[in-house]
């Protein structure tokens, strides 16, 4: 197979490139994004490509708007590729890994929902027992399935540039009180929702991000992708361990190989070897066949 590290559509307008997708404009109220094969970690893009990543995140992306549509509309459309692509090579090309979906207006933010302390949870909580000004109780373990459902919202970053957690009233500040409630509280449905799918298919969703976006009056949509191994951590039900970081079905697993480099977390990002690139791709497409199968 074949990777992708850039897409290449000549005829249309490329309004930027992010540490995954691509996006376009193909016409004054819809955008074409393609789902590259990049892969970031410590949002740093990796030089080597995932080939077929970007399928396997379009194809689990589409699967969970469509269950959660009923709680919040997404930004997906009816519209084919083919509509704005005349090229049959190019088509095939792109068709597995693009979608047309509507132009909004994305906020400002990124929506965390954690079930459990790990990844910079665990790192905040160790410091002061506390994850982006929440108090948790004392002596929790990583790993640990947490007291309740925790939201913890981050600022969105530009490629290359790191998130960084904030509380609660940051968000209130940046997007307004009854946005940010409406945001909270959607994001914590649909990550409950998928938690018992995904846990009664034997994968446990630790945490996950949602962003949003709003329309010309106001209305929430949530849009990018949702509930895939890059942006939650997937682990295996049967293979769960507290105190340590479980195996999983994410980005976890080439987080882990990038901790045991003396790399210092920012760009450029270190090749990777052909083994850690095969296994993370078997690792995505193995969430996918549990979960979407």
């Amino acid at each position: 197979m074949k990777a992708m590290f850039q897409s290449h559509i000549p005829h249309l307008k490329l309004l930027g490139r992010g540490k995954v997708r691509d996006i376009y404009e193909a016409d004054d109220q819809h955008l074409l994004i393609v789902a590259t094969d990049r892969l970031s970690a410590y949002d740093v893009i990796m030089p080597n490509p995932i080939p077929g990543k970007g399928e396997i995140l379009t194809s689990l992306s589409n699967f969970w708007f469509e269950m959660m549509s009923d709680l919040v509309p997404n930004h997906l459309t009816k519209l084919k590729i083919n509509s704005y692509i005349n090229d049959e090579k190019e088509i095939k090309i792109l068709e597995k890994r693009s979608i047309i979906v509507k132009k909004l207006k994305p906020l400002p933010i990124e929506s965390v929902v954690r079930g459990y302390l790990i990844g910079s949870g665990w790192r905040d909580y160790k410091k002061n027992s506390a994850i982006c000004g929440i108090k948790l109780p004392k002596n929790l373990n990583q790993a640990q399935k947490l007291p309740e459902i925790i939201y913890t919202p981050a600022t969105k970053a530009a490629a290359g540039d790191h998130d960084v957690n904030i509380n609660y009233k940051m968000t209130e500040s940046l997007i307004g009180e009854e946005l940010a409630k409406r945001v909270k509280e959607v994001s914590i449905n649909i990550y409950e929702r998928a938690f018992d799918y995904a846990i009664s298919r034997g994968i446990i969703i630790a945490d996950t991000k949602f962003e949003f976006g709003l329309d010309n009056e106001e209305n929430l949509y949530l849009i990018d992708e949702i509930l895939t191994p890059d942006s939650s951590r997937f682990w295996p039900k049967d293979s769960y361990k507290v105190g340590i970081s479980p195996p999983s079905f994410d980005k976890q697993y080439l987080r882990d190989y990038l901790d045991t480099l003396s790399w210092k977390k920012v760009a450029p990002g270190p090749d990777l070897p052909g083994e850690i690139i095969k296994n993370t791709y078997q690792k995505y497409l193995e969430a996918k066949k549990i979960l979407n199968n």
